[in-house]
């Protein structure tokens, strides 16, 4: 009986844990500028401030967990789709990271922040466990990769991933000059006007090709 106490007590904790990051994610989404502050997501919950803090130590950390958690859907797709029986290309996996990335409205702009949470105001704990979660994911995920494409050398998967992900971030950061008001108008320079979805094909089939030559890849 006790176990199953335990047990529902459990559910009863990752259920708010995961309603929290839901609420801190809604409010991203109606002002993607602003840092929610803890009051805010305990409103948008309904929850009490301390209540928060009880799975939170801080608004930061609560955005990592967030960024984690989008970061955790992505992989669980990515490792699914690699494990299976069916053959894996390249079309394959740029779908997934259209719909898990690129075209979700939260990711990049969170994962962008987080980068800058984790250098200035997430505790060294905290990051450092985070990136050993990301590493264990890409070595798994890049694992994968190598059984699809054995033209990649053993350890080279994971390097691709994590080389593929630096790009996917850097060219939206670049792609972010064009609202920046850098100049009396506005506008960016023409240079940094790209389009973003399009650019990163052509930049990460570049990528891959470059690291595993024609095979699973769009003639």
């Amino acid at each position: 009986m006790a176990i199953r106490q335990r047990a529902i007590q459990a559910e009863d904790k990752e259920e708010r844990h995961q309603g929290l990051l839901d609420a801190a994610e809604r409010l991203l989404l109606r002002a993607p500028g602003a840092m929610p502050s803890v009051a805010d997501v305990a409103d948008e919950a309904g929850l009490a401030k301390g209540t928060v803090y009880l799975y939170f130590p801080s608004k930061e950390e609560m955005l990592l967990a967030l960024h984690e958690r989008n970061v955790g859907g992505f992989f669980q797709a990515l490792i699914a789709l690699l494990e299976g029986k069916a053959p894996v290309d390249f079309g394959r996996v740029l779908a997934l990271t259209h719909e898990h990335m690129v075209d979700a409205p939260l990711f990049l702009p969170l994962a962008s922040r987080c980068f800058g949470l984790m250098a200035q105001s997430i505790p060294d704990e905290a990051a450092i466990a985070f990136k050993q979660r990301m590493a264990d994911r890409l070595q798994r995920a890049g694992a994968g990769l190598e059984r699809h494409f054995p033209s990649i050398a053993p350890g080279a998967g994971l390097v691709l991933l994590r080389h593929s992900y630096a790009l996917i971030l850097g060219l939206w950061q670049m792609a972010g000059a064009q609202v920046c008001p850098l100049h009396p108008t506005g506008e960016a320079p023409a240079i940094l006007a790209f389009d973003y979805p399009d650019d990163l094909d052509r930049a990460l089939l570049a990528l891959w090709r470059g690291v595993v030559g024609d095979q699973g890849m769009p003639s």
